[in-house]
This record gives structure tokens, C-alpha cells and sequence, in this order.
């Protein structure tokens, strides 16, 4: 079971905070979204959709407290923005639309043991990486795209 299936349902005393309902309708929105990565502002959105008054502040306080406890991972992609998702035990790389922001996650074997080799043969015993590639969308009917 991968540590994203384990974060299903999970109880938040278990990691020293509160249950409280902005913690719990968050966590809840990044367990449920078909959007793996969101930013401050999309939560907050989200929201705002849902009903909830919960305020900006909170969010990004809340975001905060969930990378700190390990519920989430913070990225920072070109976008200038920072994007957050669940924390998973299995590897992946992100690749990420230059024109809408839109990010996709991908594995893939060849690229994992090119990495290692290439840190093998310059003296390197590799830990741990990040690949994050940019690109623009070649989809004429890009759903994300802003109109």
C-alpha cells in the first residue's frame, strides 16, 4: 500500500494536530480531486465552490502545517507559483504545460536508470531527484487551456 492510500481517511491527532474543519475539509480535497497538484489559491477556490468559509490565511497556514507533518509535498514549477500534493511513497516525475500550468505526473524506467547511470559514472551514489520537464501543450482543444 503506497503512503497516498495510507493518507486515506487518516486521523489527524495521529500526526499532532487538531482535528479541526478547515484541516479536515482540506484533506479531504486533495484525497478527492481528480487535480493531483493544487495551489494555495485553487484550494481555496475549491472552497469557495463548495460552500465553506474558510479564509485564504487559513488555507495557506493549513498547507503549511500538512508538508510540515508530511501530509503534503510542496513544488515550485515555473509557474512562480507554489503547487502542492499528496505525499506518496512511489517515485514520479512531473511534466508541466508552459502555456496553462497544468501538471502531469510520468514514470518511466529508462529515465530512472539513465539517471543513475549517468550519477554512477561521475562518482555519484544518487539518493534522490527531482525531474520536472516544461512544455507547451500541443492539444488544439486543450480543456486547460485559458480562453
Amino acid at each position: 500500500m503506497s503512503k497516498s492510500e495510507d493518507l486515506k481517511g487518516i486521523d489527524l491527532k495521529t500526526i499532532g494536530l487538531k482535528t479541526t474543519l478547515p484541516r479536515l475539509k482540506i484533506l479531504n480535497l486533495f484525497e478527492n480531486s481528480s487535480v493531483r497538484h493544487l495551489s494555495a489559491e485553487d484550494v481555496y477556490k475549491e472552497l469557495l465552490n463548495d460552500g465553506e468559509d474558510i479564509g485564504l490565511a487559513t488555507v495557506y497556514r493549513v498547507l503549511t502545517q500538512f508538508e510540515q507533518a508530511g501530509l503534503l509535498e510542496r513544488h515550485h514549477f515555473e509557474s512562480g507559483k507554489a503547487v502542492f500534493e499528496l505525499s506518496s511513497d512511489s517515485h514520479h516525475d512531473h511534466l508541466v504545460c508552459l502555456q496553462c500550468g497544468r501538471v502531469e505526473e510520468f514514470y518511466d524506467a529508462e529515465i530512472e536508470k539513465r539517471q543513475i547511470r549517468i550519477a554512477k559514472d561521475r562518482g555519484f551514489n544518487l539518493q534522490e531527484h527531482s525531474l520536472s520537464l516544461y512544455a507547451d501543450c500541443t492539444k488544439s482543444d486543450c480543456p486547460y487551456r485559458k480562453l
